[in-house]
């Protein structure tokens, strides 16, 4: 099967028995036979489980025992987070051999939903900043940056590898990657998928959240994995029910510091085609600025990730320096360098800030702004800058971000939407329809070869 699927258009075929999902899963595999010499997305496939687990999909779909849209789906899993029988190396020679005892509590509910795990897809050392292996898909010469530290994910989806996959975000974890490789990506509402079994970084910003073609499969997906135990959703008739189409569009508010005086020409040319197929469409948008104080966030984050980073690798970094890549060394450095008052000084200010940006969100359905500050660099030195992405960590709120068009430099470009807390539905109903006026079906070069 040469067809791209998306889980939503598999699952169809699945249910419907025009699709087997031995069929789906084989041709996932031969993609990654054929490419991922060249994209090296995945750190392990677990070919015989797979297809076990394939097999087992089939059986049951044949018997009426449907589990729904991600039952026979294949999927990859980020490796920081444990899959029970294999590796969780996160990217580090000094978790070498190490093999997880049970699957991550997110991990186990997509099994139960019936969902074929295929494998651990790349991570950059303990999902920071030095660069992975991982390869961008849309360079021909495989020279652009894929992002970090999903980068294995997001260059997995794009070429058709899996149908979705698990990441991580931390600063930009899930955006930048998912924007440099052309696939959606949704950063939930801080606390809301369980990040037991995941490798931490920082206990204060870290999200689970899943990236594929479309921003239905990231709802299915988003739908089935857990919430934090220490989550509270709010009562449903908190949150607004609203359905967007040709009578209904969302009102949006672009955010001008991180459009027209944050981007380079490329992003902004991209975003101002994507932002005129959202107005044609009949989108209401409206310029608004960051509130005050905005512009200290991405100094305090940094301090906050530094210190919990250095608390959680204290005890092995003092053994093993020499282990550890340059990029995480100097983020370790800064947080052991760090003054209690200081880090205390910026949780206060994360507190204070998360109680008050609800109110900027005022009448609209969703913030909008590139994704990105610059496609995918032209260079395997670096993941890319956080600080279009990092914000939206250290304020938890929900965020996707969607492919809009394809730039001058031939690279993707993407928007990311943004919501107040526990508005992650909302928020996917505003990006589906977005992503129905952007019509966005362009495919990695590499994988029209």
């Amino acid at each position: 099967m040469n067809e791209v699927l998306s889980i939503t258009e598999a699952a169809e075929k699945l249910e419907a028995g025009e699709l087997s999902p031995t069929e789906l899963l084989d041709s996932c595999l031969e993609r990654i036979r054929q490419y991922d010499e060249r994209v090296r997305a995945w750190v392990v496939v677990d070919e015989e489980a797979a297809q076990k687990a394939a097999r087992q999909a089939e059986e049951e779909i044949a018997r009426g025992r449907y589990r729904g849209p991600l039952h026979g789906i294949p999927l990859g899993i980020k490796d920081i987070i444990d899959v029970a029988g294999l590796p969780t190396e996160a990217g580090s020679p000094l978790r070498r051999g190490h093999v997880a005892e049970r699957d991550a509590p997110l991990v186990a509910a997509l099994r139960r939903a019936g969902a074929v795990i295929l494998g651990k897809t790349v991570t950059v050392e303990f999902a920071c900043f030095d660069p992975s292996p991982t390869r961008n898909p849309w360079d021909p010469s495989l020279g652009h940056s894929p992002g970090g530290s999903s980068s294995g994910s997001a260059a997995a989806v794009a070429m058709g590898m899996c149908l979705g996959a698990i990441g991580t975000q931390t600063g930009g974890s899930l955006v930048r990657p998912a924007s440099y490789c052309g696939v959606a990506a949704c950063k939930p509402t801080y606390g809301r998928v369980d990040t037991e079994g995941v490798i931490p970084v920082s206990w204060h910003l870290d999200h689970a959240g899943p990236m594929a073609r479309r921003v239905g499969d990231l709802a299915a997906l988003l739908e089935v994995l857990p919430p934090g135990k220490d989550f509270s959703p709010p009562l449903p008739a908190q949150i607004p029910e609203k359905r967007f189409g040709p009578s209904h569009p969302p009102r949006l508010a672009l955010v001008e510091e991180l459009f027209a005086e944050g981007t380079d020409e490329a992003v902004r040319d991209a975003t101002q085609a994507g932002l005129a197929r959202l107005l044609a469409g009949g989108a209401t948008v409206e310029p608004v600025r960051l509130p005050e104080g905005f512009d200290r966030i991405n100094e305090l984050h940094s301090q906050i990730m530094a210190v919990d980073a250095a608390e959680y690798h204290r005890d092995q970094f003092a053994a093993h320096r020499d282990q550890y890549g340059p990029l995480i060394t100097q983020l370790l450095d800064q947080g052991l360098g760090t003054r209690a008052v200081d880090y205390a000084a910026a949780l206060a200010h994360q507190r204070r800030f998360r109680c008050r940006i609800d109110q900027w969100f005022g009448p609209f359905d969703a913030m909008l702004m590139p994704a990105t500050d610059t496609t995918a660099p032209a260079t395997l030195d670096t993941t890319g800058p956080k600080h279009f992405q990092a914000p939206w960590s250290y304020l938890g709120v929900p965020v996707v971000s969607l492919p809009c068009a394809i730039a001058y430099d031939g690279m993707p470009a993407a928007v990311q939407l943004v919501q107040r807390y526990h508005h992650d539905k909302l928020l996917l109903d505003v990006a589906r329809w977005c992503e129905t006026q952007f019509a966005f079906d362009r495919r990695p070069p590499l994988l029209l070869e």
